[in-house]
């Protein structure tokens, strides 16, 4: 699977968050060219502040491999991960970033920080951004419009 086909089943999972009343955000993980996990924002579902759709994916990520290290892996998610998802991904070695829209006022790999890239930090993988960015911006557009 490419990344442009991970990215619309991330879109697909945010969709189904967008369907329960949460805000449409969805990962999946890429190990080897296949999908390992994929889920959606679950924070209204669960009633859990952490049940963001990246932290969620790298679970289910590290349990399909029996490994927290995931190193070989990509990360592939809608949005530009928050401070908390930014910390997830580099405590799980994710191997590579790829978003969609970015986040100006809660990104954390280019918007307003630049967690991935710290030199400060152990690890730092690189990050593509703008992967399908206008269709996920549209489905966040839409999503926050039907509320007002």
């Amino acid at each position: 699977m490419d990344i442009e086909e991970a990215m619309r089943r991330a879109l697909d999972e945010a969709r189904t968050a967008a369907s329960r009343g949460d805000v449409p955000v969805g990962a999946v993980v890429l190990h080897e060219g296949r999908v390992i996990a994929a889920r959606h924002n679950e924070r209204e579902a669960t009633s859990d502040p952490t049940a963001h759709a990246e932290v969620l994916a790298l679970r289910d990520a590290a349990a399909a491999l029996g490994r927290w290290r995931l190193d070989d892996c990509t990360l592939v998610v809608t949005l530009e991960p928050c401070v908390m998802c930014a910390g997830a991904l580099l405590n799980a070695r994710i191997g590579h970033l790829v978003y969609g829209a970015a986040d100006l006022k809660g990104g954390a790999t280019a918007s307003l920080y630049n967690v991935c890239s710290d030199p400060r930090l152990n690890h730092n993988p690189p990050v593509t951004h703008g992967i399908l960015g206008a269709d996920s911006a549209a489905l966040l557009e839409q999503f926050f419009a039907d509320r007002r």
